[in-house]
């Protein structure tokens, strides 16, 4: 798997040390598309063309993913969801937009999430996907089912051991993701499982760096805005999977405190839903759009 058909690529500074690789397509109001671990721009590949029929939709790997620039973490900072969500508002302005609709999956979220709060005069629409902001997931993470969730924990150690443990057997480790958190494995065919494996292993540092901020500074500047009242005040859809007794939580209320213009949808989907179901993704993308 090459890239997305139909779009061009390029490699977009946003940082000082940090370039992003970006697919680019179509035309008219910008969008812009963020994957989850342990993937890249690719989990797009289907939504992506049919969203370019009437927008100009981005689709970056994000820092330390991909093809996306992997710089070291020197301090704890380079991969908070801050830094993330300020490569994704530099990204769009280096192509023109100092406005744009944003959805992104999983890690992918998170870093929208951020956007959302940080930049909500940039950001005018918003899109998390399947999961939840990262001082609510940390709350809803307990006892045997928090299990689930083992690979937060792994990764939120200092630095080293997760590393070494990882490195040791990659394909191993992302394999597992890829193959226990999907419903249809056909979702995901053999060519794009070989990229993602193949992605991830030459981004274990950086990606561990990545959770490793969520346990850290990620959590402090969330609940920093919890104290302080920030809200999401641009149209917001989520899609959530249901996780039923796995992780007893109320998504939507947890949401709805965040969020005042909300539609929340719980799917029927493995967790790699824009794979899964797409043309679900695709629809519920459309609608959020049309929203003022």
């Amino acid at each position: 798997m090459t890239g997305i058909e139909g779009f061009t690529y390029q490699r977009v500074p946003v940082d000082a040390d940090v370039s992003l690789n970006v697919a680019v397509g179509g035309s008219g109001s910008p969008i812009v598309l963020l994957h989850g671990f342990p993937q890249t721009h690719l989990i797009w590949r289907h939504v992506a063309p049919a969203l370019a029929a009437d927008h100009q939709v981005i689709v970056p790997d994000l820092r330390g993913y991909g093809a996306s620039d992997k710089p070291a973490d020197l301090d704890g900072q380079t991969y908070s969801k801050r830094r993330m969500a300020q490569d994704v508002v530099n990204l769009a302005g280096a192509l023109g937009h100092d406005r744009f609709a944003l959805a992104g999956h999983d890690r992918g979220g998170l870093v929208a999430f951020r956007a959302g709060l940080d930049h909500p005069d940039t950001i005018t629409h918003l899109a998390p996907i399947d999961m939840l902001p990262t001082a609510d997931m940390w709350e809803v993470m307990s006892g045997v089912a928090a299990a689930v969730g083992f690979h937060l924990y792994l990764m939120a150690q200092p630095p080293g051991l997760p590393e070494r443990l990882i490195a040791a057997a990659p394909d191993a480790f992302f394999g597992h993701f890829l193959d226990t958190w999907v419903l249809r494995a056909e979702a995901i065919p053999s060519d794009v499982r070989a990229e993602y494996l193949r992605a991830s292993r030459e981004a274990v540092t950086s990606i561990v760096a990545d959770y490793r901020a969520s346990a850290g500074v990620d959590r402090e500047h969330d609940l920093a805005d919890r104290v302080a009242g920030r809200r999401l005040g641009m149209p917001v859809t989520v899609l959530q999977q249901d996780w039923g007794a796995v992780l007893p939580y109320d998504a939507v209320a947890l949401w709805a405190a965040w969020a005042p213009d909300l539609v929340h949808r719980t799917i029927s989907s493995g967790h790699f839903v824009a794979e899964e179901d797409p043309e679900l993704v695709l629809k519920a993308l459309r609608d959020l759009l049309s929203r003022a």
